[in-house]
């Protein structure tokens, strides 16, 4: 099916451009969004008298998104799931979440505009691309912990191992220090029986 874009689509073409589809991706995305006419010779000819307007509106939008882009670049949400010690998520980390996340910080972000570069599957943090036009996107960080003290370790350039191979360091230096002093209280009691044991002979002597 040919369709004439009415602005552009990723992997297909630019505003104005007329393009071969299948019929269900037209009729099912393309034709509701309004992101495309059947390329018949009437839409075509319509197009060709909108086009001044529509390349305004465009041009409108896009600033707009800039703007937005411009504020929401690189912005950190915190999303507490449950995980394992490994850092494996019990639950899933969805699109909706991610758009939840922003909207909740003040930014009006939908789930369709968000696309996830990976499923998210552990903790961490993740890159999540919003699509605030055809022609601009923006990229959020999301910061997936079991609790804000985590997510604040995390945020700080910690991951979970290095933490957790940091208190087992701390706790391999507290027990040795245990051991030192344990040690070190059994020589003070030789030194005192020792001692003892000098005083009685010269008693006996």
């Amino acid at each position: 099916m040919q369709v004439i874009l009415l602005e552009r689509v990723a992997k297909l073409g630019q505003m104005g451009e007329v393009v071969d589809v299948k019929a269900g991706f037209a009729r099912n995305y393309l034709l509701p969004q309004r992101k495309a006419l059947s390329a018949s010779a009437k839409n075509i000819e319509d197009f060709e008298n909108r086009k001044s307007q529509l390349e305004a509106q465009n041009l409108e939008t896009r600033k707009e998104a800039e703007a937005m882009a411009d504020k929401l670049n690189d912005q950190q949400f915190i999303v507490i799931r449950q995980a394992s010690d490994s850092g494996a998520l019990y639950g899933s980390v969805s699109t909706r979440d991610a758009a939840d996340c922003a909207t909740e910080n003040g930014f009006t972000v939908e789930r369709k505009q968000v696309a996830l570069t990976s499923p998210i599957k552990y903790l961490g943090l993740h890159d999540v691309i919003v699509t605030l036009h055809p022609e601009v996107e923006a990229t959020i960080v999301l910061n997936v912990a079991r609790s804000t003290e985590e997510a604040e370790l995390q945020a700080s350039g910690k991951s979970i191992q290095d933490a957790a191979a940091e208190a087992e360091q701390a706790a391999d230096f507290e027990i040795a220090e245990l051991f030192e002093d344990i040690g070190a209280a059994a020589s003070d009691d030789d030194d005192l029986a020792d001692a003892a044991e000098s005083v009685s002979d010269d008693d006996d002597a």
